[in-house]
Formats: structure tokens, C-alpha cells, sequence
């Protein structure tokens, strides 16, 4: 699987462009604001959105997929040959699949750490703070990589997180995408590290063919503050599934960023990954 990455490389820039404007519709939307950002501690998410008030028909729609989607299937159909039905094999896809800091651009680098504790997966705990916990029976992989743009030029550090996670079905990983919903209407104000939270959270999902998704089964999007210390950032936290793998992509901002500037790293970032699971798993029809 990883052999055939390596061939199929050159094709992720293409698709990730075409399908990024696409996203752009959604990550665009949300304005001034973070989210919850998955940082290089217990935490591994990072997404985005536009508000959505606690008992929305957004909420409302992601839990009803949780039990069973009526959304329209995207046009991509993964390969069963190539589906990874082992630990192994999903741990080769995560890691092909997941942004290492170059991705992101030239002038990133790895954060300390740099990945996330191999056979655990990020979870939300009952008194908001983000942990890491050993797989459920529902995940046969997970990889978070944290990467950062040092500041320079009046600007400071970014701080950016990519996801992806493996599930054992595709009921599974829709379940996550209604998790991740919720988790912003249960806990507004989450503890991401010791010196870091975020607040303010609003989260909508946005299901394949509505609100210009045309790239991914299901999304939701996040946004809220990022606060270090106190000064108050934006960010963006984004999750989007194509069958039984969701990728997550988290922004922090940091002085000097514009929203825009943030939101068009989220997009490229969520679509890359997007692409390089159609080109492992088999591509569109």
C-alpha cells in the first residue's frame, strides 16, 4: 500500500486543486473565530465551522447519520481488495495518508512532539479536556501529526494539526462525524494542553451535495478561540469522511494571520488528504 502511494503521489496536487474550491465554500463561511485545534499533547483534532446553535437541524442531521445516512453517497467507491482489514494495513494507510510538515509548506516543521502515541486515539473527557486513550473496537488505526510555521516577519508562530483515522466501518466513522458534532454544543470550552484551550465553539455538518461539499460522504466544520496565555486567536477545526476514513485538520491562529489566510491551509490540507485516500483506496468511478 505505502509502494503505491509512492506511485501515485504526483496525481494528490491535481485532485487536492480540483476539489478545493469546493471546500472553500464550506472552510470560507465561517468568518472570525477558532475552533478546537489538536496540538502536540493529548489532544489530536482540529477543525472548522459555522456557528450552529445547540439543538440545530445540523445536530439534528448528523446524529440521524450516525444511525444510518440518507445523504447521497459521493461518486467515490474504495476498492474492497484494497480495504484494510488489519491493524497493520490501516496504521500503512494512516501513515500515507496523514500531512507531514512539508506538506503543509515549505517553511514548516515538525512541533515536539511530533506525532501523535501510536495505537491511541484523541477523546474528549467528560470535564473537556482532550486525552489520549488506547483504540476502541471501532478503530482499527488513528495518526495525528503537529506541525508549525515559526513566526517571522511581525508574525507569530502557527500551529496546525492533520488526522486521520482508520475505522472498522463505515458506521463507525460515521458515528465520529456526529461525535464531533456534539462535542462542540457539550463542551463550548475545551482544554486542549496545559497552556492551551479553546472557547466560544459553534459546529455545523454539512452532509455530501449540500452547502458546496462535493468532496467528502460527510463533514463538519468548527470554529471558536484559541487562547495561549491571553491572547485570544482563531481557529478551525474541520473532520470529513469518504467511507470508513475520516481525516481531521486543525488551525490554530496566531498574530498576524488573517482568517482567510487560515481558512485556505484548512482547505488544502483537508482535500490533499481527501485525494490521497481516493488514490489508496481506488480513486473515483
Amino acid at each position: 500500500m505505502v509502494d503505491n502511494a509512492r506511485r501515485r503521489r504526483t496525481t494528490w496536487p491535481v485532485r487536492a486543486a480540483a476539489s478545493a474550491a469546493g471546500a472553500a465554500l464550506l472552510v470560507g463561511g465561517c468568518g472570525a473565530g477558532g475552533g478546537k485545534a489538536a496540538g502536540p499533547s493529548p489532544t489530536a483534532s482540529g477543525r472548522s465551522a459555522t456557528p450552529s446553535p445547540s439543538g440545530s437541524p445540523a445536530a439534528t442531521q448528523s446524529a440521524a447519520a450516525a444511525g444510518g445516512s440518507t445523504a447521497k453517497a459521493t461518486p467515490f467507491k474504495a476498492d474492497p481488495t484494497k480495504l484494510p482489514r488489519t491493524g497493520p494495513q490501516a496504521e500503512a494507510l494512516a501513515q500515507a495518508v496523514v500531512l507531514q510538515p512539508q506538506a503543509w509548506g515549505p517553511d514548516f516543521r515538525a512541533q515536539r512532539p511530533a506525532a501523535s502515541t501510536p495505537g491511541t486515539v484523541a477523546v474528549l473527557d467528560a470535564e473537556c479536556r482532550w486525552q489520549r486513550r488506547p483504540l476502541p473496537s471501532t478503530v482499527l488505526a488513528s495518526s495525528s501529526r503537529y506541525s508549525e510555521q515559526p513566526g517571522r516577519g511581525g508574525k507569530g508562530t502557527l500551529k496546525v494539526t492533520a488526522a486521520v483515522t482508520v475505522h472498522t466501518s463505515v458506521r463507525a466513522a460515521d458515528e465520529q462525524l456526529a461525535t464531533t458534532l456534539e462535542e462542540a454544543l457539550r463542551c463550548r470550552d475545551q482544554q486542549v494542553r496545559t497552556d492551551e484551550r479553546i472557547s466560544g465553539l459553534a459546529s455545523v455538518a454539512t452532509p455530501y451535495g449540500q452547502g458546496g461539499n462535493t468532496y467528502a460522504d460527510d463533514s463538519v466544520l468548527e470554529i471558536g478561540s484559541y487562547l495561549t496565555g491571553n491572547t485570544p486567536q482563531s481557529y478551525r477545526w474541520n473532520v470529513a469522511r469518504l467511507g470508513s476514513v475520516t481525516v481531521a485538520v486543525s488551525v490554530m491562529g496566531a498574530r498576524g494571520y488573517k482568517d482567510d489566510e487560515l481558512t485556505r491551509a484548512a482547505s488544502y490540507a483537508l482535500t490533499t488528504m481527501l485525494s490521497r485516500i481516493e488514490s489508496e483506496l481506488g480513486g473515483k468511478n
